[in-house]
C-alpha cells in the first residue's frame, strides 16, 4: 500500500471495483450550489496540467481546496474542487462521462477538442485506434481479477458476521455518539459529501494519509480485518452524525463502495472515524484503535481461521495481478498520449487555461 502525503485535502471520485467503474461525479454535481466546469477532450491534450494549473493558482490565494487524482494514474488530477467558490473542474470524459444537463446555463464545458489537429493525428490512425483497444482489453483484465478479490473479501466479512454480537455492537455505537456527537446549538440542515479515501491503482492501494490529518484532529480507528462490525459501526455513527445537523464526508469501501463505508469526516468536530485493516493499516501517532474483536465469539471465529486465511492470501495475490495489469494499461496510456502530444496547439490550451482560471478564481 502505497501512503500518499501532501498539504492539501485529497480524494479519489472514482476507482475500478468489482462491480465496474464506479465513481461518484454526479453527486458531486448535485451538491448544493456547486458550479460545475467540464473538461472534454482526448488524452495527453492538456486537462490535467490546466487543472493542476488552477489548484496551484487556488493554493497560492489561500483558497482552500479538494484535489480529486486519477485512479489509472494517481499523479494525474480528475478534478479540483474550489471549496469557497462552490465551484469544481472535472474531466468529464471517459470512463467517468459527465454530460451537462443544461449547457452553459448550467455547467460550462471547457472543450479542448478544438486544440488537437486531426490532419496530424490522422496519419497515425491505426496504432492510435490499436492503443485505445488495448488499453481497454487490459483495463477489462485488471477489472476481473478485482472482482474476483472483492468476491473473496466478501466472503470473509460474512464469515466475520457469524461470529458478531451486532446488538453489542449497536449499543457501544449508541454510547461513543452520545460521548462524541454533542447536540448542536440550533436546527442545522444536515449534508453529505461523498469521497473515496483509497484505491486500487498502478502503483498498488493509494490511501491518502494526509488528508486524515489535514481533516482532523481527533480520530477513532476500527481495527478490523473483515469488515462486518466495522461496516455496521460507521452505517450507525453516519445515520447519527446526519440526524444531529452534520455536515460530513462519507468515504466508502473502494472494494465494495455499494454497502461498506471505510471512513467518515466530521469537518466541524475536526473529528475521523477510521477503519484500519490489513488493506490500509493506518499508523496515528498515539492514537489507540478499538479492535472490533472485542465484539465477537473468537472461539466461533476460530472455525473459519483457514478459509480467512486463504481468502486474504488470494484476494492478495490477485489484487497484485490487477495492479500490474493498470500499470501495464497506464504505459499504453502514455503511448497514446505521445501521438496526441505531437497534434495539439499547446498555446491555445494555455489561453483556455488562463480564461478558465479567470472564471472560476476570479469571480
Amino acid at each position: 500500500m502505497t501512503n500518499l502525503r501532501s498539504d492539501s485535502v485529497d480524494f479519489f471520485l472514482g476507482a475500478t471495483t468489482p462491480a465496474g467503474f464506479k465513481g461518484y461525479f454526479e453527486p458531486l454535481r448535485h451538491e448544493p450550489g456547486m458550479q460545475m466546469y467540464l473538461i472534454k477532450s482526448g488524452p495527453g491534450c492538456g486537462k490535467s496540467t490546466l487543472m493542476k494549473r488552477l489548484a496551484q493558482a487556488a493554493e497560492q490565494q489561500g483558497q482552500p481546496i479538494e484535489k480529486i487524482h486519477c485512479a489509472s494514474d494517481p499523479d494525474s488530477l480528475d478534478g479540483v474542487v474550489f471549496l469557497q467558490k462552490h465551484a469544481a473542474i472535472l474531466d468529464a470524459t471517459a470512463p467517468h462521462v459527465v454530460e451537462p444537463d443544461a449547457p452553459g446555463a448550467d455547467e460550462i464545458v471547457v472543450s479542448l477538442y478544438h486544440t488537437i489537429d486531426a490532419e496530424k493525428l490522422a496519419a497515425h490512425r491505426d496504432e492510435v485506434k490499436a492503443l485505445f483497444a488495448r488499453n481497454a482489453a487490459l483495463r477489462g483484465r485488471a477489472a476481473r481479477y478485482i472482482a474476483s478479490a472483492g468476491s473473496l473479501m466478501l466472503d470473509s466479512r460474512r464469515a466475520e458476521a457469524c461470529s458478531a454480537n451486532f446488538e453489542k455492537v449497536r449499543r457501544y455505537a449508541k454510547r461513543l455518539c452520545t460521548r462524541m456527537l454533542p447536540r448542536l446549538p440550533e436546527p442545522a440542515r444536515a449534508s453529505e459529501e461523498l469521497r473515496l479515501l483509497s484505491a486500487i491503482t498502478p502503483k498498488g492501494l493509494v490511501f491518502f494519509h494526509g488528508t486524515v490529518q489535514a481533516l482532523a484532529d481527533r480520530y477513532v480507528v476500527f481495527r478490523d480485518d473483515y469488515g462486518a462490525v466495522s461496516r455496521l459501526l460507521l452505517e450507525l455513527i453516519r445515520a447519527e452524525a446526519l440526524a444531529r445537523g452534520y455536515h460530513i464526508i462519507t468515504c466508502p469501501c473502494a472494494m465494495h463502495p455499494e454497502d461498506q463505508i471505510d471512513h467518515l469526516f466530521i469537518p466541524a468536530l475536526r473529528l475521523a472515524f477510521l477503519t484500519d485493516n490489513h488493506w490500509h493499516p493506518i499508523h496515528i501517532p498515539g492514537v489507540q484503535a478499538v479492535r472490533c474483536t472485542r465484539f465477537l465469539d473468537r472461539e466461533n471465529l476460530a472455525g473459519f481461521r483457514a478459509r480467512l486465511r486463504f481468502n486474504e492470501r488470494a484476494a492478495a495475490e490477485l489484487l497484485d495481478q490487477a495492479v500490474a495489469l493498470m500499470a501495464q494499461a497506464k504505459s499504453c496510456h502514455d503511448e497514446l498520449e505521445t501521438y496526441y502530444r505531437t497534434s495539439v496547439d499547446f498555446e491555445e490550451v494555455e489561453r483556455l487555461t488562463k480564461e478558465t482560471e479567470q472564471k472560476i478564481l476570479r469571480n
